[in-house]
């Protein structure tokens, strides 16, 4: 299915508010009992089905983003209870009561995005949002979703479950932020006095915590793993831009493997990486454009006027004869990052030349 989300009603009163909330909730596509049929349904776009609704919700698990199903709440547990499999592949439950007076949200909360459902359900249908999960409720760090709006990508969720009791129990909690948006604190009032802002691992680990937020686009040393992710997340904020010079026909395998060994070698994860920045002469560069593909990185190009209003200890006479450019990947970090400076200047490795530049984030931490 081309839409996101899917309404389903099974009574007179659920098919006339799901047929109004699809009008107003673009991205909706709407099943009901084929009893409740008023002719229209084809050239609208409508589902009708036959029989128990619970013989279609298995498809529909798989087809939408998220479901709105007005039906009773315990009925609905019921029926997905069977089909559930895991909180990061089950999609968002909303049930809407069969007046329209609550939305709740019933399933994926936080990563299907069953919360941020409920309250756009609720705004149209002027209904009250019923939301239990902890860390909305007390208004905290929601630990499987920290950082998400940013783009960060967490490393693993082993200890996800632990981490959030802590954050949500008011254990000692340590954000460890070395790089990334520092704005991640939203609500209206202080941060809590058990969660602690470090900057840098070192910092942390010198501290007494409970669980910990690592937010880094390092890689932690065996020392650093042990202390901070014996009950820590691992978080990769999109930090880091790769800016790639090669020769023209260079293979991906071959840019792909620079890139790698580099970051291997400097310590840094390529989950961290934002995009990638090269002259526009390299736009169409199909290995290039190929690694960017694979690892869903932005590709940004610059004119070679714009490359050399940046200031280089090493211009390169013959670059500039080839491209017009005094130097490529230096200077297509830099303006692309935002960066004064490089985390690696230039480093050239057979048919490809790479600088890495890390973004300037703002120092003021969140509070």
């Amino acid at each position: 299915m081309s839409n996101p989300f899917a309404a389903v009603a099974i009574t007179k009163h659920g098919v006339e508010m799901a047929r109004g909330l699809v009008t107003r909730f673009p991205g909706t596509d709407l099943y009901y009992m084929s009893k409740f049929a008023r002719g229209d349904e084809e050239e609208r776009g409508y589902h009708l089905f036959e029989g128990s609704v619970k013989l279609i919700l298995p498809d529909l698990f798989k087809q939408y983003n998220g479901l709105i199903i007005i039906i009773s709440l315990g009925a609905v547990v019921r029926m997905i209870a069977p089909i559930l499999e895991d909180k990061k592949k089950d999609p968002a439950v909303v049930v809407v009561d069969d007046r329209g007076e609550h939305a709740i949200s019933v399933l994926s909360g936080h990563l299907g995005g069953a919360n941020e459902l409920t309250r756009q359900v609720a705004a149209v249908l002027g209904a009250r949002p019923v939301i239990t999960t902890a860390s909305d409720v007390q208004q905290t760090i929601p630990v499987d979703l920290f950082g998400r709006s940013f783009g960060w990508v967490i490393e693993s969720f082993d200890k996800a479950t632990p981490v959030s009791a802590s954050v949500v129990n008011e254990e000692r909690v340590a954000v460890v932020q070395e790089t990334g948006e520092s704005n991640w604190w939203t609500y209206e009032k202080p941060l809590p006095d058990h969660i602690r802002v470090y900057t840098s691992a070192g910092e942390a680990m010198a501290a007494s915590f409970d669980a910990a937020l690592v937010v880094t686009d390092r890689l932690l040393t065996a020392e650093e793993e042990a202390s901070l992710l014996r009950n820590g997340v691992l978080y990769r904020p999109k930090s880091l831009v790769l800016g790639i010079g090669c020769n023209r026909g260079t293979a991906a395998e071959e840019i792909e493997r620079v890139i790698l060994d580099t970051l291997h070698e400097l310590k840094l994860s390529p989950k961290s990486v934002r995009n990638a920045a090269t002259i526009d002469l390299k736009k169409d560069e199909q290995g290039l454009l190929d690694v960017c593909a694979k690892y869903n990185w932005r590709l940004e190009t610059f004119s070679p006027e714009q490359l050399n209003a940046v200031p280089l200890a090493n211009p390169s006479e013959t670059v500039f004869k080839y491209t017009g450019a005094y130097g490529v990947s230096e200077p297509a970090a830099r303006l692309s990052s935002g960066a004064d400076g490089w985390l690696l200047e230039k480093r050239k490795s057979g048919n490809v030349t790479i600088s890495i530049a890390r973004i300037p984030f703002t120092a003021e931490v969140s509070s």
